[in-house]
């Protein structure tokens, strides 16, 4: 009887000790690095969209360039939870409070956008939109 409980309690333990191991599984990352031939690496979502930087924005101002006209094209990317590959560095990326109140991640003091056209994941339509849109990347900052 004792043997069977001892068994029990240490089937229970294991158990246990999965659940936990699942539950700590790594979680997706909320932002991810993606690559283009004549590109180089960007800067994408956790779907996969790209990010962008204007170049009108001034680093580390903490303020955006991008008014209300503009953000209907170019909306800000924020996630509150701030989850990346090994290769980049956590200390690149910070919040900053829109004049509108709404947060905006940064890349090195850049604040990040979404492009409207940009339908799928991998898109980069915006690179080089206007010669001051282009794709957030270790190697493609100013």
């Amino acid at each position: 009887m004792i043997k069977l409980k001892i068994t029990a309690v240490l089937a229970l333990a294991i158990a246990s000790a999965v659940i936990v191991a699942i539950g700590e599984a790594t979680p997706a990352k909320t932002i991810d690095l993606a690559s283009k031939e004549g590109l180089g690496e960007y800067l994408v979502d956790q779907d996969g969209m790209t990010l962008y930087y204007f170049a009108e924005d001034v680093p580390e101002s903490e303020n955006s360039s991008c008014g209300d006209t503009c953000i209907q094209y170019w909306p800000p990317f924020h996630t509150g939870q701030i989850i990346i590959p090994l290769r980049l560095s956590s200390f690149d990326f910070d919040t900053i409070y829109r004049d509108d109140g709404a947060a905006q991640t940064t890349y090195r003091g850049w604040p990040l956008y979404y492009y409207i056209n940009d339908y799928n994941p991998g898109d980069v339509r915006g690179q080089g939109m206007g010669d001051v849109w282009f794709a957030a990347g270790p190697d493609l900052m100013p």
